[in-house]
Formats: structure tokens, sequence, C-alpha cells
């Protein structure tokens, strides 16, 4: 109800009155309680509340007077109810300096009513209306007044310890704590008295002002004991084999020793975990929340930033030249090694440890923490894994792919609940990305060995670079053995056996020997093309056989392709020498049934030595790199050829002695050739 220039009119929406059921018609107004209580207290206004209900069909005029002299502030004092409503009624006593003889008062005020007509002003309301002796039915009630002595001893009590609590706190927390239980005396008045006392009223302002005061604490001695990391600072926290400068690298990763730093002093660390519990308890768990992660994520990403930690875009690291790329992935390695291994897991700790009062404040802070690192360590292993794929960059994404597989059990752990749930996922579909991306390079590399029709052939026969290439290629990747493995099973493509990576291994082999066969078919001179063959299946067999590949592609492999070296040479030798050595044969005379002429052995040995210093000037520049294969290769050259020779010079030797000219034909003797024989092969590498 609303009283506005003097009229009466209803609002739904007013507090003061509302729609109740109807009394008698006889009825006046309802009046509770018909004892009013003050909670007694010195120096102070006190108040009470008086409701007045009319649940009949009339508007009723109310008057209410007091009977002594104390003062008294009654509001409203008179005033109309209209049909089916509601009045309150507040009554305060002023101030008193001296508690009252009587702590009761019958009869302390007189409340009249009356009924009026609908449309009577409240000015127009006198005292006159109230006056029995006029025309008018009033109905008089008498209200009683009880001052409450036992409430104002507890109110003191209170007041004691309030005053008493207000100093500590208003001090500030300390390390002592002394404040915090000062905070909760304060919040078990909350729970002891109504709302509306002037003590909790204070209460619940010095409660505030503490509760800031925690607040700003709790952000102090973070920004204080947060600690900025070094990298010198966590030498000790990380196992030595984990350095990319130590002689001794650890072949199991996952089992070196480390230790996550002291990101806080774990003296200070209770005490941000009680200011914590009691923000939350209080209600302030958003801010306390948004404070700690905001100075936690601060000193992480600046701890990122002095061991080296760069923010690149993609296009930044897909423009770098390959030494360039080279370095930074050895400093990601190493860095995102610390980050996960020392400082995130350090986080995770001191996240359980502050937040201990609350699960989704753990997660939720420390994925706020470590949002924006995680990010930039992943976005330079995106940037790798999404360029254009080539053959350098195998051995990098094998790098980076190990060095997610060999963190995935700190992700696992640290990584948890709602909150970390799509930081979990970047981590695993980065390792997913890697490895598909290595497993497409390596599949790239064996195509492209097969197919390499670069113009480029060696004219001396020595192993060819694709080859050179290719085998340190094959044996670099068997240092990334347990990689391998982990990145085939990655696509259910491995028993953990291995074999996949031998099968893999055969088919780069036989790409390689198809190209090798392919550039074969180019030499003109068909000794030249199985010395070739010979160099280049030779190095292959001898680089399996020095590596772990060795045990991976077992001994059929080594010796089938140790019998292909050999026919290679046996062939060489009879296409090479067969001409040479059909000199130094008596082949033909024995069956012609003539006399061997002077003639015929002159020819013979005119034709050995065109042809053999044709052969020699020839294949001394043709090159067999092996100092082993080099030698054996000679000496099967020479025990064919010198015993020959010998035989035909000393057979037919003396037909032509003690000719002037016998010099003219037998040019060498067999010593000479045995020389001539030792310089086979030292030639240079040739290309055209």
């Amino acid at each position: 109800m609303d009283c506005t220039n003097g009229k009466i009119s209803i609002d739904a929406n007013e507090s003061t009155f509302g729609p109740i059921n109807s009394y008698l018609e006889e009825d006046m107004l309802g009046i509770e309680p018909l004892e009013l209580h003050f909670p007694f207290e010195l120096n102070t206004h006190m108040s009470c509340s008086l409701q007045l209900t009319n649940e009949t069909d009339s508007y009723i005029a109310f008057n209410i007077q007091k009977t002594r002299p104390l003062l008294y502030y009654i509001q409203p004092h008179t005033d109309i109810v209209p049909p089916g409503s509601k009045c309150s009624v507040k009554i305060t006593l002023q101030p008193q300096d001296k508690a009252p003889w009587n702590m009761q008062h019958a009869n302390e005020f007189i409340v009249r009513s009356t009924r009026v007509n609908d449309g009577i002003a409240v000015e127009d309301i006198t005292t006159e209306i109230f006056n029995k002796e006029t025309n008018y039915a009033v109905d008089e009630v008498n209200l009683d007044v009880v001052f409450d002595a036992q409430l104002q001893s507890e109110l003191l009590d209170v007041l004691n310890s309030v005053q008493q609590a207000e100093c500590e706190i208003l001090e500030g927390p300390h390390e002592n704590l002394q404040s915090f239980d000062a905070v909760d005396r304060f919040l078990s008045l909350d729970r002891s008295y109504n709302s509306s006392d002037r003590v909790l009223s204070h209460v619940n302002d010095i409660l505030f002002k503490a509760l800031v005061k925690m607040e700003v604490e709790f952000q102090n001695q973070l920004s204080q004991r947060s600690k900025l990391m070094e990298l010198d600072g966590l030498s000790d926290c990380l196992s030595s084999t984990l350095w990319p400068s130590s002689s001794a690298q650890c072949d199991n990763q996952e089992a070196a020793v480390y230790s996550p730093p002291a990101l806080i002093g774990p003296k200070f660390v209770p005490l941000l975990a009680k200011l914590a519990r009691q923000l939350v308890r209080d209600g302030y768990d958003q801010q306390c929340a948004e404070l700690y992660s905001e100075a936690r994520a601060s000193a992480l990403e600046s701890s990122l930033k002095n061991l080296g930690v760069e923010k690149l875009s993609k296009a930044e690291v897909q423009k770098m030249p390959w030494d360039v790329l080279e370095t930074k992935k050895e400093n990601w390695i190493q860095f995102t090694r610390i980050a996960v291994k020392l400082l995130f897991v350090g986080e995770r700790q001191i996240c359980d440890q502050v937040f201990e009062c609350s699960q989704f404040l753990r997660d939720k802070c420390f994925s706020a923490i470590t949002k924006n690192s995680l990010a930039t360590l992943l976005s330079f292993g995106e940037a790798i894994a999404m360029s254009k794929r080539s053959l350098e960059k195998l051995f990098v994404l094998l790098d980076m792919y190990g060095m997610m597989c060999e963190l995935q059990m700190e992700i696992d752990t640290i990584f948890v609940g709602e909150s970390c749930s799509q930081m979990h996922d970047s981590a695993l579909s980065l390792r997913k990305c890697l490895a598909r991306t290595a497993q497409k390079t390596f599949s790239d590399f064996e195509e492209a060995v097969e197919k390499d029709v670069a113009k480029f052939n060696i004219t001396d026969g020595t192993v060819h670079p694709l080859t050179i290439y290719v085998m340190n290629y094959v044996k670099i990747l068997f240092d990334y053995q347990s990689t391998l493995k982990q990145l085939f099973v990655e696509f259910k493509r491995n028993d953990g056996t291995g074999s996949e990576l031998a099968c893999v291994t055969m088919s780069v082999m036989q790409a390689l020997q198809n190209n090798l066969d392919s550039r074969a078919k180019q030499y003109q001179d068909p000794a030249l093309m199985h010395i070739f063959l010979m160099n280049n299946i030779h190095h292959i067999v001898t680089s399996v056989d020095r590596s772990e590949a060795n045990d991976l592609l077992g001994d059929e492999w080594i010796q089938t392709h140790r019998r292909i070296v050999l026919q290679n040479a046996n062939q060489y030798k009879r296409v090479a020498w067969a001409k040479v050595l059909q000199c130094l044969s008596g082949q033909g005379w024995s069956l012609s049934g003539r006399q061997i002429s002077r003639t015929d052995v002159k020819e013979r040995f005119r034709s050995f030595n065109v042809l053999f210093d044709e052969n020699y000037q020839k294949q001394r520049g043709w090159s067999v790199p092996d100092s082993e294969l080099r030698e054996s290769l000679r000496l099967a050259v020479a025990e064919v050829m010198l015993p020959a020779y010998r035989s035909f010079q000393k057979r037919f030797g003396p037909l032509i002695e003690n000719r002037k000219a016998r010099g003219k034909y037998v040019k060498h003797t067999p010593e000479q050739l045995e020389l001539f024989l030792g310089n086979l092969f030292e030639g240079k590498q040739g290309r055209a």
C-alpha cells in the first residue's frame, strides 16, 4: 500500500501490505506480537517489529500511542490497512545511557483501530475518530514491553569477542595465521544471530575487510614466494643423462631420474593453502583462483622465456634454413622435457597442495597456468609436422615424436580432469601428427630411392653417392629402433618384435638395388658395370654387417648379398680378361697339325701386349674403394694371369730367343706384370 497525496493506493508489489484471508465481520485488526521484546543495549537504538493484519472486508484505520515517557519512535503511528492486507510497524527505542529499573513494562503501548470509509485520506485520520464517545466503533489493544537482559549479557560477550577479533583481523594475516581464528569466530556469529542485529552488521563489515585483506595477502604471498627458474637452477633437478652436452646418453629416457624444483618455498605452501581454503569457504573461490592462476602463469612463462623458449609462428618455422631448424629442434626437445618433467609437474604438485579443498579448482588453476606455455611448445612441433615433407626432416620428426612418447606418462598424469582435457588432447594430437608425417616421409624415402633418376653416373665404377647416402640414412634409422617400433605400434603395424622395421628396411634395400641395376645398364663396358655393382652391393653388405641392422635383417640376407658381390667379381674377371688370357692359350695350334711358326708366336705376344696395356691403362683408373675387396680382386686376376703368362712364355718364348727384336714382342716379365696388376683400381672417382 502506498499513501500518496493523502490518498490510499494499493500496489501488488508493495511489501508493507499483502493479501491475506478474511476475518469475521465483527473482528478488527489482528496484532502480533502482544509482547514486544527489545534486545537491550546501552547507547544504541533498539528496534522491534509489530504486525497488524486486516482480514475483514473493510478499511481499518489505526493509531498507536505510548503510555510512558520513554523516547520511542513509531513508524507509522497512524495509517489505514485495506481489506485483506497487513501492515508492518517498526518501533524504535532511542539510545539509553542506563538500563531501566524494571525490565518488563505492561501496557506500554495502546493500539486503537476503527473502520473507515473507502477513499478517506490518511491526513484525515485524527485522534478524534478513535474516541469511544464518538459514533465510531473503536477497538483497543494494550501491548507489553520486555527488555531481554540475558540477550544483553550475551551481546556484551559477543562485543568483547568482536573487538578482540577485530584488532587481529585489521592487522592482517600473519605467518602465525592468528587472524584466521578471528575470522572463524566471526563466521560462528553469522550462524548465531539474525541478520537484522546491529552486531552482525558490524561483524559483516569487519568480515568483508578481513576477506579483502586475505585476498591481498594471498596475492602478495604468491608474488613474493614465486621463484623465477633459471637454467642453472634446473641442472640439479634433471638427470645429467638428459642434457645435450652429456657424453653418456641414456638409452631409456623414461628411466632417468628427475626431481621437480620447489617453485614456491615449502614452508609457505601451507599458508597459501589456508588462505585459499578460507577464501573459498567464504565464497571468494573465483577471485582466489584467478589471482593464483595469473601469478603462477606469469612466473611459468617468464621461466620458460629465461630458458630460451621462443614463440614462433608456423610460417617462421617453415622458412628456417636446415642448420637453424636442427638447432631449434634440439632446443625444443630440451625445453619441452624441462617444461613437462620439471615445471609442469611442479605446478601440478603446488596446485594440489594449495587447493586441496577443491578438485575442481586444482584442475582449473593448473589448466589456466600451463595453457599458454604448453601451446607455445606444441606450436613448434605442429609447424614441423605440417611443413613440407623432406627426407632430411625424418630424423627431426623421429626425435620430436620420441620426445612426445617419453613425456606421455607425465602428460597423462598431470593433465587430468575436464579443465585439462583439451590440453591433454592437444599433446596427444601432436604425437599422432608427428607419427603420421614421419611414416609418410619414410614411404617417401623408399619411393625416392627407387625412382632417383638424377643425371649423375660414376665413370670409375666406385660406390655411388646414392648408396652411401641411403646406407648412412639406414644406419641412423637403426639408432631410432625403439622410436620406430613405437611409431609402427601407433598405427598397429607392429607386433613388437621389430619385424615391421625389418620389412621396411628390406624394402628400402631392394629399392636401392633396383636403382643400382638401372644405373649399371648405362655402362657400355660390361666389366665396369660389374665393378660398379660389386662395389655398391659390397658397400651395402658391409654397412649392414657393421650396424644393428645385421641382427634385424639376419645372416641369410647377408650371405645372399655377399654371393651377389662374388658373382659380380667373377663376372668382371671373366669379361675383362677373357681376351687377354686367350692370347696366352695354345688352343687351336695343337689341333691344326702343323708346326707353330715364329710368326704365330710373335702375333700372340703382340696381341697380348696390346690388350694387356689397354686393360691396364683403363682399369688402373677404375676404383675399388674398399682395400680388402681391392686386394682380393687384384689377387684373383693375378692368380689367373701370371701362371698363364709364365707358362706361355716358357713354352713359346724360345722360338723367338736370340733374336735382336725379342724385346719388341716379350715386353714384360712375370714380375713386371705382377707390379702392373698391383696398381689396378687406384683411380679417382669420376662423374659424368
